[in-house]
Formats: structure tokens, sequence, C-alpha cells
């Protein structure tokens, strides 16, 4: 951005602050925690998957045998979500400086709730505002069929039958995203024999950490509890998250709105406000939902 007043209406981010927010990603995100980001073109696309088998013994004076190689594809699609706060106009008038401060203010106010959105789109094919269901969104998490229902008991008991769900279905259970309901179970248990934690290396945080030997992380987006508009019971996800094919399709810009009722809140102009809009376009796919068990309240 140039000194003095923002006078263009889309603002251009330097990279060394798009490349740290697009590693915030994670900071709020179970998808992007377990599941590595992998580059994408922008739009509908195909995600290749390729068997190569095992390796081949071959004795003294034998043929070496043909690799058949198996082929499967993914489909991705692009999905876009938005974010837009105001400030006052004097915001436009900061100096260069300043102005980079402004930016890295607007860039963390807007970065948690865009991380979200990966996992409310990616685990439940929902709209983060009002949480409705989005027909487009048809590959999700939600729609897996293998269910374990929390009991009474210890945690680690329907976390051991989600494991054995997911082994049964040729994958391995590596990886579990948990609802802190749920997650508080483990983060309490003590040992009976004193107040040992039970699972010391865990922690309540998105930050992967390791739970009975599984690469975990915390997050509310797991459930969508005040977010869905109807009760997922959705506890925790286990599963190998591998699966999920996911990137961030088109850069993130940030649009500097001056003029309009950009959301509803009243016209800019009138109440000597700017807006600040910026959007993601994340595209995901899951190669197979039998990768996972979720583990559900009754």
């Amino acid at each position: 951005m140039a000194a003095g007043a923002v006078t263009t209406n889309f603002v251009e981010i330097p990279t060394q602050r798009l490349d740290a927010w697009l590693g915030k990603v994670k900071g709020g995100s179970v998808v992007a925690a377990l599941s590595p980001a992998m580059p994408q073109k922008f739009g509908a696309g195909k995600a290749l998957t390729f068997d190569i088998g095992e390796a081949e013994y071959v004795g003294a004076g034998q043929n070496k045998g043909a690799t058949e190689v198996t082929k499967e594809s993914q489909t991705v699609e692009p999905f876009k979500f938005h974010k837009t706060i105001r400030f006052d106009e004097e915001v436009q008038w900061a100096d260069e400086d300043h102005q980079m401060e402004i930016l890295d203010e607007i860039l963390a106010q807007i970065q948690p709730s865009l991380s979200r959105a990966l996992d409310f789109g990616v685990v439940h094919g929902i709209n983060p505002t009002g949480g409705a269901a989005v027909a487009a969104m048809t590959q999700k998490l939600a729609s897996v069929t293998n269910v374990v229902t929390r009991g009474a008991g210890k945690p680690y008991i329907e976390l051991d039958a989600a494991d054995a769900l997911v082994t049964a279905g040729g994958f391995v259970p590596s990886d579990v995203a948990l609802d802190p309901t749920f997650a508080s179970a483990f983060s309490s248990a003590r040992g009976t024999q004193g107040e040992q934690k039970l699972y010391p290396e865990f922690r309540l945080s998105t930050e992967v950490s390791n739970l009975d030997g599984h690469r975990a992380s915390v997050s509310r987006t797991v459930a969508a509890t005040g977010v869905a508009a109807a009760a997922t019971k959705m506890l925790g996800i286990v599963g190998d998250f591998s699966a999920i094919r996911w990137g961030v399709q088109k850069q993130i810009g940030l649009e500097l709105i001056k003029y309009g009722d950009p959301d509803g809140l009243g016209d800019l102009k009138r109440k000597n406000q700017v807006a600040f809009r910026a959007e993601v376009v994340y595209g995901w796919g899951i190669a197979d939902l039998d990768a996972f068990a979720l583990i559900k309240s009754a």
C-alpha cells in the first residue's frame, strides 16, 4: 500500500504477511491440523491416489514380475467463504507504517472465522453463518456411517470401538479430532494409584498432541455447537485424515469497501465507516468415508 490515503478498492497483502496468515489456518481447524494441504488449481478438479502394491522378492536366476498400478481419482470441489468487518473511516488516512499495523489487526480478526470455516464445510457441510446445510457440499465427514455412541463409562471405550471400525475397513486410525466436552474426559482422567494424568501428552488445543497413540486435535468445530442449525451430536472423529484432500484454491484478497451496505448493518457513509472483506476459496474431497468413524452422543 502506498503512503497516505488508501484510494483503491483492493488492498494487496504483502507475501510475508499472507504466508504467516495461511500458516495460522492450522490454529483454528482440526482438518488443517491433521491433514496436509495440497496445491490446487482454481475450480473443480481431481485428486489422484496410486496403489502400487507391495515389493516382490526375486530369487537367484528368477524373473522380476510386473507391477500393477491402481489409480483412483477423487473429485475436489471449490467453496468460497468470506468475512466482512467494519472500521471507522479514519483508518484510510494512516501513514504507511500504521497501515501495516491496521492490516495485521484486520487479518487477526478475520483469520479465526475463515479457519473454522474449513471444518464447518469438510466436517458438517454447513454455512458457518446460520448453520444451514449447503446442498453443494456433498463430501463431508458427517456422512460417515461408522458410528459409535458415547456411553457413561471411560472415554477410551468409545475410542477403542471407533478404532476397531476403521481398522475393519482396511485403514489405520492414526488421527482423532475431538469436541472439547469429550476431550475433557481424557484430559481429566487420572490413575487409580494417584493423581498422575493417564494421558499426559494430550492437550486441549487444535495444535496436534498425542492421545493414546493418536495424533489429536481439539476444537468446538467438531460438534459445531452454537453454529449448526441442528444438533450434530458429534463428539469425535477417528480415522486416517490423510484421506481428506484439501487446499486453498484462491489467494486471500482483502477488499476495501467505502460505499453502500455490504453486510446489512447500514450505509457506510452514513455511519462514517469503511468495511474490509476477506475471501478464501477452499477445495476439498474425501477419498473414502470408511477411513473414518464418528463418536456421537446418545
